[in-house]
This record gives structure tokens, sequence and C-alpha cells, in this order.
């Protein structure tokens, strides 16, 4: 649980890496933008890569939500996997920074314990959607010709790069419908 001062943190961290790119996080620019001293920051975030850590948390928390709820619904497969990458769409138009932070390689590169945690979130994820994907075989939704671990991958992936897409434009398209006509076309290639 956070407290009110690294909530603060983690918060500005977001607004600034939005602004000016990961490299643009550092304690000093952090320090400046909430209005305390560096050493302030050093009291409650060891390092630039714990605020980081926070970040990835705070996604994953959010994410691993998402993905439970939606395997709990009522719901067939595809309708299960449209909400919750609907959902993460959401997510991503209302804090553009995590995706920055989530989708960075660079970042991940140089702090395994970033890599760890994101390597966790990714685990978790595909574990879930793959076991939505193995029901909606089972019940017929989905074709089973194919490995669900697979069409899971397929899934995920193109997720990934479509995000990336959304953001090397620099938001210049509405991330939610497109990200629905996107949804829309993986079906047609997962549904049987």
């Amino acid at each position: 649980m956070q407290t009110p001062r690294q909530k603060e943190i983690v918060d500005t961290a977001l607004d600034l890496i939005e602004r000016r790119g990961i490299q643009g996080l550092t304690i000093k620019n952090l320090s400046k933008e909430i209005g305390i001293s560096e050493p302030a920051i050093y009291r409650h975030f060891e390092s630039k890569a714990d605020i980081l850590k926070a970040i990835v948390a705070l996604f994953k928390a959010n994410s691993a939500t998402m993905f439970e709820q939606e395997r709990n619904k009522n719901l067939t497969a595809p309708e299960k996997i449209e909400q919750i990458f609907s959902r993460h769409f959401a997510a991503f138009v209302s804090k553009p920074a995590l995706v920055h932070v989530i989708f960075s390689e660079d970042v991940f590169k140089t702090e395994d314990s970033l890599l760890i945690s994101i390597a966790g979130v990714i685990r978790h994820n595909n574990e879930i959607l793959t076991e939505i994907i193995r029901e909606g075989q089972r019940r017929q939704e989905l074709r089973d010709d194919l490995p669900a671990g697979h069409l899971a991958l397929i899934v995920m992936g193109s997720l990934r790069l479509f995000v990336k897409k959304w953001q090397f434009s620099n938001h210049a398209f509405d991330l939610r419908s497109e990200g629905k006509n996107l949804m829309q076309s993986i079906q047609c290639l997962i549904i049987k």
C-alpha cells in the first residue's frame, strides 16, 4: 500500500514520462515538479528503478483485476477477450505514460528487478488468456486447430504492436474505437 506521498510521486512520474519520456524521469526533475527536495524523494523511494517498479506494480494490479474479472463473467470467450482488451485500451488512454513504461524494452534491459516484475505480469495475463481460450475451444466458440497458447500469443502480440503504433503516432488515432475494430479483426481469425 502506497502512502499519499508515494502515490503523488508515482502520479507525477507518470506525468513526467508522458511529457518527456522515460529519459526525462529523473529524481531531480521529479523533485522540481512536486516542489520537494531530492532527498525527500529518496525517503519514499530508493531509486528511479523503485519508482518504475511502483508503476509496474500499479499496472500489474489493475491488469490482473481486469483479467480476473472478465475470466469469471458468464460471457463467451470472444466476449471476454474483447472486454479485457477494451478495458486495457481505456486504461492506456487515461494514463498514456503506462505504455512508455510497460512496453519499454530499454528500461528492462538495465534493471533486472523491473524485468522480473513485467515478466510476471506478462506470464499471469498470458495464463489467464490461454485459459479463456481453452475454455472457448472446449465450448466450440474458438478455433481448436491451433494450440490455445499460440492463439493467446497472437492476441497479446497484436495488442502490444497496436498500442505501440498508437504511442509512436503520438496518439493520432482513437485507441478505443480503433482497438474495437482490431478486436473484431482478431475475432475473425480466432472464432471457429
